[in-house]
């Protein structure tokens, strides 16, 4: 055996405490300097927001741009207001308010201010679901990269938009907000429901008509589903007891394809898909958070029946839209039917096509439409005030993007939609919004100033569509607007209306609403005519949708925005098309009435009217529709 030289031992010894001694002189400055969530490709494996982090596209999605020379520690240090005052601009979202800091994405601060942001594909970009709209500051944020090019204007991926410039003030909306919708019928509401459901059970097993689907599991749900071009009501109903178990509402996602239907069909044909997708998504989660909150499961939803205007519902059902958009503004399903093609303009599909999440056997019914943009949405309407069994001459108005007029009785209807476009809810308008707290829905003049009322009485943020129709009443009564939309003050271009709120209105804002009010105008004057009938031939004119709900008949009438009937003769529906769906759900019987009487319905495009000009210029001043037309 070789004998250890002492003295080399100790020499080599102490080469490696010193190397051990480096090691842990680093380890010690790593320890301080360098992020351990930085992995050796500078790569961040954080889960959490960090003020070094930067989206790029390769391995975490997110690179650390700390430069290890400074003590990493403070990235994470929540520093109060105070401490950031003037230091950096905000970022808020439904009245929340945030620091920023460069590098979070959109979604990052939703999850700071708690702002609820759907997605299901954990942040990467592919869902499509994360969609916000920008009020404030897009040049602050990262340009959209190639997962955000299919949206438009001031709308963002959440996950995808990077805040860059920390000196400029962002503020962003989600997609599902709940404004005011009314979601229920106001008629009929203590009727017991005619129970002749196409679902059933016996022996322990479900039947969808004559073919057994699945083992009874408990409970026989349906649901019923008003899709509105700005909002969508879903009812679950009991289809044993006819019951409404749960009511759910929601904004219309859709919006960042337009906020009326011909841009939506426009962006449809360049994106096709994308607006179905969120739709779907914002459904399922729906549905799913009433499996939680009334402790069911899915695959007890046995039927849908869904209600909508035609492009609403041809989107949803995954048809083509486009020649809906072109004339004679005609579905692909309305072509068929005129063509013998199809027996009917219903639609029946399976929920697993469609991608709703039910029982994998359910079936999603639609309503007929009636004609061009007439559509589901008015025969489900027209099943909710029984008009099969109408004999007196009723009259039906169905405000919202899309205003849908009827008048008649079950031996003759005639029929026409007017493109009356978002103004009424906010589109457009300075100071317009929609029915969400802080709208002001009611404005009165006391002669030196305007007072009002707001959605449960918060700090007025706008005008809702009642407000505006009670504001524009107002300055005509007070002659402080000619019916022209002109200002007392003919120079004046602006006039405040709540100074210490800041709320103004234009003329701009004016002629806008005299061309939406000047649809609605046309539309029921031109139907009434049409059938050869005056406002005081109208035994019950009917108002369906929220916003003819909360409407001031006397204000809407004084302006020409409604007929002239009497207001003894007016009944306010409400969300008569959801309670139509409910109807037809519940009833085979009601199902293939409303399948015969949209045979009967004469169909009338507006624009084909030889003064149709003349009487839209007369609909666009702000004065009462004449008792004879």
């Amino acid at each position: 055996m070789k004998k250890i030289d002492k003295a080399e031992y100790e020499k080599r010894l102490n080469k490696i405490t010193q190397i051990f001694e480096g090691l842990v002189v680093h380890a010690d400055v790593q320890a301080t300097y360098r992020c351990p969530y930085k992995n050796r490709f500078d790569h961040c494996t954080a889960k959490f927001g960090c003020r070094n982090q930067r989206k790029i596209d390769e391995g975490t999605g997110l690179l650390c741009v700390g430069d290890d020379k400074l003590d990493y520690r403070n990235a994470w240090e929540t520093e109060t207001t105070d401490q950031l005052s003037g230091s950096h601009a905000t970022i808020t979202s439904d009245g929340k308010v945030h620091q920023l800091t460069p590098g979070k994405t959109i979604f990052d601060y939703a999850d700071d201010l708690d702002v609820q942001v759907p997605t299901s594909c954990f942040r990467t970009g592919q869902c499509h679901e994360c969609i916000v709209e920008i009020k404030r500051g897009m040049d602050a944020l990262q340009p959209p990269n190639e997962a955000e090019a299919f949206l438009r204007d001031n709308y963002r991926l959440a996950c995808q938009a990077v805040v860059l410039d920390v000196d400029t003030d962002i503020e962003f909306t989600t997609l599902r907000r709940t404004p005011r919708i009314l979601t229920h019928a106001t008629t009929g509401d203590n009727e017991t429901p005619e129970l002749n459901p196409r679902v059933s059970h016996r022996e322990g097993v479900v039947y969808y008509g004559d073919e057994a689907i699945d083992r009874y599991r408990g409970h026989l749900y349906g649901l019923a589903i008003d899709i509105g071009t700005t909002t969508v009501v879903a009812n679950l109903v009991d289809l044993e007891t006819g019951e409404t178990v749960s009511v759910s509402s929601f904004e219309n996602p859709q919006r960042f394809g337009g906020s009326d239907i011909m841009n939506r069909i426009s962006y449809d044909g360049e994106f096709q898909g994308e607006l179905r997708r969120s739709l779907i998504a914002a459904l399922n989660s729906e549905i799913m958070e009433m499996c939680t909150r009334h402790d069911f499961v899915r695959q007890e939803i046995y039927e849908i029946v869904v209600a909508g205007n035609t492009t609403m519902r041809d989107i949803f059902f995954k048809q083509d839209v486009q020649s809906i958009g072109q004339k004679p503004y005609k579905s692909l399903i309305e072509h068929e039917y005129r063509d013998g093609l199809r027996s009917t303009t219903s639609l029946t599909e399976k929920t697993r096509r469609l991608g709703l999440r039910a029982n994998p056997k359910a079936m999603v019914y639609s309503l007929p439409l009636i004609a061009s943009h007439v559509g589901a949405d008015v025969a489900a309407d027209l099943v909710s005030i029984d008009m099969p069994s109408t004999d007196e001459i009723i009259m039906l108005v169905d405000v919202g993007t899309n205003t849908e007029v009827v008048v008649g009785n079950a031996k003759r209807m005639v029929a026409a939609s007017c493109p009356a476009g978002p103004a009424f809810e906010g589109g457009g308008i300075e100071y317009g919004m929609p029915a969400y707290p802080g709208a002001i829905e009611s404005v009165r003049w006391n002669g030196n100033q305007f007072g009002y009322d707001t959605i449960d009485g918060g700090t007025p943020q706008g005008l809702c569509g009642s407000g505006l129709i009670s504001l524009l009443a107002e300055l005509r009564r007070n002659n402080q607007m000619s019916p022209k939309g002109v200002f007392a003050d003919r120079k004046q271009r602006i006039m405040s209306i709540l100074p210490e709120h800041g709320i103004t209105l234009s003329r701009e804002d004016a002629s806008n609403l005299a061309q939406a009010k000047a649809a609605n105008y046309c539309g029921q004057y031109i139907v009434l005519r049409h059938f050869d009938c005056v406002p005081e031939d109208i035994t019950t004119l009917f108002l369906a949708g929220g916003f003819a709900n909360y409407v001031n008949l006397q204000d809407a009438v004084e302006i020409g925005f409604l007929a002239p009937v009497p207001e003894a003769n007016v009944v306010k529906l409400g969300n008569a098309a959801v309670a139509g769906a409910t109807a037809v759900l519940l009833s085979e019987k009601k199902r293939a009435n409303i399948e015969t009487l949209v045979n009967n319905i004469e169909h009338i495009e507006l624009e084909t009217t030889p003064d149709f000009f003349e009487i839209f210029v007369e609909g666009c001043q702000f004065k009462p529709m004449p008792d004879v037309l």
